[in-house]
C-alpha cells in the first residue's frame, strides 16, 4: 500500500505526451503540489530513464540530499502535473532550466 498522498490519482492522468520513459521528481512537486521551478536533464541510468529530473526550486540541500525525498514517475505524470513542461522535454542531455518566475516558461542556465 502506497503510504504518500500523490497530488493525482491514477484515474486522473491524462496522456500528454508520448512514452518517454522514467524520470525523478521531488516530494515537493508529486506530493506537495507545486509546479517545477528547476528541471534538468542528465544521462541516462537505463533504457527506460528519460534522464529528466525535476525539483520545485525550494528544495534545501539537506531535502535534496534524503533520497527519500525524490521518487521515480513516469514522465507523464509530472506533464499533468505541471503541463509547462512539455515544451522543453525534447532537450538535450545536459539541459538545465530554471522556470522565469511568474511565467509558464522556462530559460537556461
Amino acid at each position: 500500500m502506497n503510504k504518500h498522498p500523490y497530488i493525482l490519482k491514477a484515474e486522473d492522468i491524462k496522456e500528454l505526451i508520448p512514452a518517454m520513459g522514467y524520470c525523478y521528481a521531488s516530494d515537493m512537486i508529486t506530493i506537495d503540489g507545486l509546479k517545477v521551478g528547476y528541471m534538468h536533464r542528465e544521462s541516462r541510468e537505463d533504457d527506460d530513464d528519460s534522464g529528466w529530473r525535476f525539483y520545485s526550486g525550494h528544495e534545501t540541500d539537506e531535502y535534496v540530499n534524503d533520497e527519500h525525498h525524490f521518487m521515480m514517475f513516469d514522465l507523464n505524470y509530472i506533464a499533468n502535473i505541471d503541463p509547462d513542461i512539455i515544451p522543453y522535454l525534447k532537450n538535450r542531455t545536459g539541459a538545465e532550466l530554471e522556470r522565469v518566475e511568474g511565467t509558464d516558461k522556462f530559460q537556461p542556465i
